[in-house]
């Protein structure tokens, strides 16, 4: 197995058991500076049954790929569980077991390998061509909405109302005006008052 393909490997193996809720997974390439393995990788159970089967589901999916465990220890135990693939090893332990152990100052040395799943990219949104039906749907909603903004239905009306009103006094006025003058119709009223005072 080359370098490169237990790489793949191992970052296939840490995605593996973070599907399966396991924390603060670390992988730390080793750069051939430790005769153990090339690879390390450490993670962390929150109880014995989560690392139970969180060992259970690496071991399960590396067999698929024909990738078979050389060693295996911690089994009597529900605190350290580790696992040897040969060219490199997994490491799974509860908080205080990792604490106390300090896996991560041991290896510190190792170069830090991103092994997460890279983000998926947002896709540009395409723009559509604009179709002539489009086009003319989209001039007929503008002119909809300048006439709406200059002249509200509202205002409109009441303009028509009061033009109305208008007209039909001004009509009433002049009639008046034009068969007698103001002075003459003044006249007629009171001649009118006096015969019926006669009467």
């Amino acid at each position: 197995m080359t370098k490169q393909n237990t790489k793949e490997l191992v970052i296939k193996t840490a995605r593996i058991i973070d599907d399966k809720k396991a924390e603060d997974i670390r992988v730390y390439d080793l750069g051939g500076l430790s005769s153990i393995c090339d690879y390390i990788i450490i993670a962390t159970a929150t109880s014995a049954p989560h690392l139970e089967s969180i060992e259970q589901e690496a071991t399960t999916q590396l067999k698929t790929d024909g990738v078979y465990k050389s060693n295996r220890d911690g089994g009597d135990t529900g605190t350290w569980r580790v696992s040897d693939y040969g060219a490199f090893m997994l490491h799974i332990m509860t908080p205080t077991t990792r604490d106390f152990y300090a896996l991560d100052k041991v290896f510190s040395f190792g170069k830090e390998v991103k092994w997460q799943k890279p983000e998926p990219k947002k896709e540009a949104v395409k723009k559509v061509a604009k179709t002539p039906a489009k086009k003319a749907v989209k001039k007929t909603v503008k002119k909809v909405a300048k006439t709406a903004v200059k002249k509200p239905a509202a205002k409109t009306a009441v303009k028509k109302v009061v033009k109305t009103v208008k007209k039909a006094s001004v009509k009433k006025t002049s009639v008046k005006i034009t068969k007698k003058s103001p002075a003459k119709a003044v006249k007629k009223t009171a001649k009118t008052s006096v015969k019926k005072g006669a009467k």
